[in-house]
């Protein structure tokens, strides 16, 4: 799923509004995930979530993992 990042703050956690306009957070694990170092409010990301349906990675769209 995608959306746009709201919320960010590297050391604890995050939030992205997706497209529906659900607002999904996501922990500073699954942000570390990524690879990245920083996100900014108002970047396009995927969500990849595990089987509880939590947030397990936070990815940025055209980047492959």
């Amino acid at each position: 799923m995608q959306g746009t990042v709201s919320i960010f703050n590297e050391d604890t956690s995050g939030e992205v509004v997706l497209d529906s306009g659900r607002r999904v957070g996501f922990d500073a694990a699954a942000f570390a995930v990524s690879g990245l170092r920083f996100l900014r409010p108002g970047q396009r990301v995927s969500l990849e979530t595990g089987p509880d349906g939590a947030v397990v990675a936070v990815r940025i769209p055209t980047m492959r993992p």
